[in-house]
């Protein structure tokens, strides 16, 4: 099918599609009039990477897992154990960014914010 199907199809606009294929994510043959052609299985794909994009994974680790993911059954332990991957890096995120809100707060008010906030006592 054509990128214009294709994006139809997935609700991506062309120039993402074609960014996605710069990264490697899909991939399509080159027709002789040199027109892209994808198979209806990268549809398909397209979905899942939306759907990871959703639940927090980068484009480079979609890029990085895409085989695995591409041919993994959807009941795969493999997905699941990404997913608890996943689940730590963002708890570790949330507790790096409740520090950082609580030095903002502890800057609040104390004249120039930028200066080392005093340390508790």
């Amino acid at each position: 099918m054509r990128i214009g199907e294709l994006a139809a199809r997935t609700g991506l606009s062309k120039d993402t599609i074609r960014f996605y294929e710069k990264l490697g994510l899909v991939t399509g043959e080159r027709l002789a009039n040199g027109y892209r052609d994808f198979s209806p299985e990268t549809a398909t794909w397209l979905h899942y990477v939306r759907t990871a994009r959703t639940l927090g994974f980068s484009l480079a680790e979609i890029a990085q897992l895409g085989e695995e993911l591409r041919d993994a059954p959807d009941t795969a332990e493999a997905l699941s154990a990404l997913f608890a991957e996943k689940i730590q890096l963002i708890d570790a995120r949330m507790a790096e960014l409740a520090e950082l809100r609580e030095d903002l707060r502890a800057r609040v008010g104390t004249g120039c914010p930028l200066r080392a906030a005093p340390r508790p006592a």
